[in-house]
């Protein structure tokens, strides 16, 4: 195996445990830089090698587990908006609020109003797989589906 080769495992191990990281952690304070430290990369080599193994930034990838988590949370009910915002991670309601609506196709609060409107005793594993939040925009017009009636 030449040193490149070797490089390169070693970068696609170090990409795998940010995401396991992204993926753990999404609630907590997580910023690029902190990951490339923790990763022992500079922040832009951290981008452009996690974009070229994962097709999307960490910050897209972590903003995304994050509004899978607070899809779970509003379908839940007990929660506000505001609550969900904070307990996924989410500094910033405004910032939260859109990219919520740019992946699901609709604003949060709307989200949990349908959700309350479809309650069905559908098992979570289902509605979980079902309602999987959609990256870069692709949002369909009149918003994600709560459960399907198949």
């Amino acid at each position: 195996m030449s040193s490149r080769s070797a490089a390169n495992l070693s970068d696609l191990a170090r990409l795998r445990r940010v995401k396991d990281r992204i993926d753990r952690e999404y609630a907590q304070p997580l910023d690029v830089e902190a990951l490339a430290r923790g990763a022992h990369m500079s922040a832009g080599h951290l981008s452009r090698e996690f974009r070229r193994a994962y097709g999307e930034s960490p910050y897209s990838y972590l903003m995304t587990r994050r509004i899978e988590r607070a899809m779970a949370l509003l379908r839940r009910g007990d929660l506000s908006v505001t609550e969900v915002c904070f307990a996924v991670g989410c500094s910033s309601l405004g910032t939260f609020s859109t990219r919520f609506a740019e992946l699901v196709g609709m604003p949060p609060g709307a989200y949990r109003r349908a959700a309350e409107e479809q309650r069905v005793d559908i098992p979570s594993c289902v509605v979980k797989q079902v309602t999987r939040p959609v990256r870069n925009r692709e949002a369909p017009a009149g918003g994600a589906p709560l459960a399907s009636s198949a």
